[in-house]
């Protein structure tokens, strides 16, 4: 996609500017039809730059404006506003690929997805487009304790196991311990490499709320979770206040309704004219989009899912 030609304006100037500015690159990179599912559309390199270049005038200019008005900063951090608006536009987004999902449960996973590798495509590639936005305003949320885990997340568990005496050191670390726990429950192990700890991080980032300030990636990711996964496996309410009379099922497991994505997988495991490698396939992207969005291992449907992959059993 090429430059698209500004004039005399300054896409700096403004949110609404720099927006007018970065949307058309963000469609083309997001919402474009591609048949490489796993590989984001590109633009030409000098709107690549000039995007970088315009994204950094802008913050820059608004750190000048607050500089003489420190509450006003404190109140107002930069960059704000351009962050809502991209988690603004990734849900759109996501909402966009819920409506447009096929009725028939049996055609479900198929279409999410492909679906979901182009989303998560698109999402990295406009990560490193605005990765300017992490590096300032990102990284300084993180720092102001805004992040996916907040001190007030641990404080409690960590507050047991401080004891009288403690130093300063001491309580970092248990801080520390506490942070990697949280990890652990996202693949991640100690001596892991780098890129599993980023991996991990980014899963953590996805299932935080909506709050919490993330890398652009994550927050990509979680809005996934929030506009398409969790309406979809969401288990719609019972009419009425009638019970089920005991025994009424002679003991086998209550035939109680379930969400749309739980009864598609159903579907494809139980389903005899499916062929093995492409089920186990569908399994398991479909296994990893539940997790790189932010669905927590202890959700029934990923443990299904994963006690597929694991044992080939339904």
């Amino acid at each position: 996609m090429p430059n698209p030609s500004a004039g005399s304006a300054n896409p700096s100037a403004s949110l609404s500017s720099l927006w007018g500015y970065l949307l058309p690159a963000l469609n083309h990179i997001v919402r474009s039809p591609t048949n490489l599912t796993e590989k984001a559309p590109v633009i030409d390199i000098s709107y690549h730059m000039g995007i970088h270049t315009a994204t950094y005038n802008y913050f820059t200019m608004q750190v000048e404006a607050v500089s003489n008005n420190k509450e006003r900063e404190r109140l107002t951090p930069s960059g704000t506003d351009l962050y809502e608006h991209i988690d603004k536009y990734y849900a759109e987004v996501a909402r966009e690929l819920l409506l447009g999902a096929p009725e028939d449960d049996s055609s479900l996973i198929q279409y999410i997805v492909p679906c979901f590798n182009r989303y998560a495509a698109g999402a990295h590639s406009v990560n490193r487009l605005l990765n300017y936005v992490n590096r300032h305003y990102v990284k300084r949320a993180v720092d102001e304790d805004r992040g996916w885990l907040t001190l007030s997340d641990i404080f409690d568990a960590v507050a047991k196991a401080i004891q009288d005496g403690d130093t300063k050191e001491r309580v970092t670390n248990k801080l520390k311990e506490r942070r990697t726990e949280e990890l652990r429950k996202w693949g991640w192990d100690e001596g892991g490499t780098s890129e599993q700890l980023a991996h991990a991080e980014s899963c953590a980032e996805a299932a935080s709320p909506l709050d919490r300030v993330v890398t652009l990636s994550a927050l990509a990711l979680r809005r996934f979770r929030t506009e398409l996964m969790e309406p979809l496996l969401a288990v719609p309410k019972l009419k009425g206040n009638k019970r089920r009379k005991p025994g009424a099922h002679n003991g086998n497991a209550p035939n109680l309704p379930k969400g749309r994505l739980a009864r598609a997988v159903r579907e494809l495991l139980e389903k005899q004219d499916v062929d093995v490698e492409e089920r186990r396939r569908l399994v398991a992207e479909l296994a990893n989009a539940m997790r790189v969005t932010g669905v927590r291992d202890g959700h029934p449907l990923r443990k299904r899912l994963d006690k597929y992959l694991l044992t080939g059993t339904v």
